[in-house]
């Protein structure tokens, strides 16, 4: 017998639903047993779906809160410069940033939001450090870069 779909293959599978010839590259596994890429009816999960509507609303609203979460967090800065409070906030700012743009898309994910996530805490971090270098404060620091890597960790995992 013959695959449907590469007629040079020899095989001894069928479709256990329209009985066409399937080989080892055409079968897919499901938990019936092996189908055909038509039976199998391969879909995405509706998880990662998003519409590119949902794409905008999550950049404009992560935007809009990396934004206030950097004026907020210079001036809280200004107020207490513990170094160790700086990693505390860059997560918080990361669950937040990610928490906003997993609501606002019906709690959808996917490589795309984590990317506008990823944007919306570099931009968090561009506005704390122009707030904090027009207050005349020279506080960039490894601690900076080690708060903006688990603000950006943190984000990927709340949106993957």
């Amino acid at each position: 017998m013959k695959c449907a779909e590469h007629p040079e293959i020899d095989t001894d599978l069928c479709c256990g639903k329209c009985e066409r010839p399937v080989c080892p590259k055409c079968m897919v596994r499901t938990p019936v047993g092996i189908r055909c890429r038509e039976c199998a009816n391969l879909k995405r999960l509706p998880t990662y779906e998003v519409a590119a509507s949902r794409y905008i609303i999550a950049l404009i609203v992560g935007l809009g809160i990396a934004v206030a979460a950097g004026f907020l967090w210079a001036l809280i800065v200004k107020a207490s410069s513990f170094i160790l409070f700086t990693l505390l906030i860059s997560a918080a700012i990361g669950y937040a940033i990610g928490e906003a743009i997993s609501r606002v898309t019906n709690r959808k994910r996917g490589i795309g939001l984590q990317v506008i996530g990823c944007f919306c805490v570099v931009v968090c971090f561009a506005v704390f450090y122009l707030v904090v270098q027009y207050l005349f404060l020279s506080l960039f620091s490894l601690y900076m870069l080690a708060g903006l890597a688990i603000a950006i960790a943190v984000v990927i995992a709340r949106l993957r």
